[in-house]
């Protein structure tokens, strides 16, 4: 699967979210910031709900938020396949995997690139995904980490769909061949061409 950020573009982001709507994309992947969690902050919940409310495509969205579950409230109305959140963001982790399971809709856990992949042992008989970033969360143009490859390796007897975020491209998309990965975050690869369809395919074509 491949899931399609927004953050950065060559078109207005309106347009931007309808290009990715309207492409082979399997997921449109969201973005969300508060300044706290990570030093960035780039939408408001408003805005991501007006943003999103008649997308046709299922959203994934990946929650760079302290204490998410106010914004996960707000978020669950819209058409969701999965949300995605950082252990170290909440004091609460399993009462935030309960409600969204509550709601029917896929939970993930995000792990950077610094952390130990042993943080999420306790959550993983609880939750559906495991979101691996490949770059630090909250910071732009950087390259792919290949560090986190023994993360996938970890993961892939685990019952749990594995997702790869940050410093994707069609040469990077090269070095997960052979590992089990279920969903492939990509934003600016995609949305810096002319063409989604074409960057969208070549990811698709690589065999993981």
């Amino acid at each position: 699967m491949i899931s399609v950020s927004y953050l950065k573009s060559i078109c207005s982001k309106k347009e931007t979210i309808k290009k990715i709507d309207e492409s082979i994309a399997d997921y449109i992947h969201v973005d969300l910031m508060d300044g706290i969690y990570v030093n960035n902050k780039n939408f408001t919940i408003e805005e991501v709900l007006n943003d999103l409310v008649n997308c046709h495509k299922k959203l994934d969205i990946h929650l760079m938020v302290q204490e998410p579950l106010p914004y996960i409230k707000d978020l669950i109305n819209l058409n969701v396949w999965n949300i995605t959140f950082h252990l170290d963001a909440t004091k609460n982790p399993k009462k935030i995997i309960d409600y969204v399971k509550k709601h029917h809709i896929n939970v993930g856990v995000a792990i950077n690139p610094q952390d130990d992949i042993h943080i999420i042992d306790q959550y993983l008989n609880l939750i559906d995904y495991v979101l691996i970033m490949s770059v630090v969360p909250g910071l732009g143009g950087q390259q792919f980490m290949m560090e986190i490859l023994e993360k996938v390796k970890y993961l892939e007897d685990k019952n749990v769909l594995i997702g790869i975020d940050g410093g994707i491209n069609n040469i990077t998309i090269k070095y997960l061949e052979n590992y089990k990965i279920d969903n492939i975050v990509s934003g600016s690869y995609v949305c810096m061409s002319d063409n989604y369809n074409e960057r969208i395919n070549e990811l698709k074509n690589i065999e993981i």
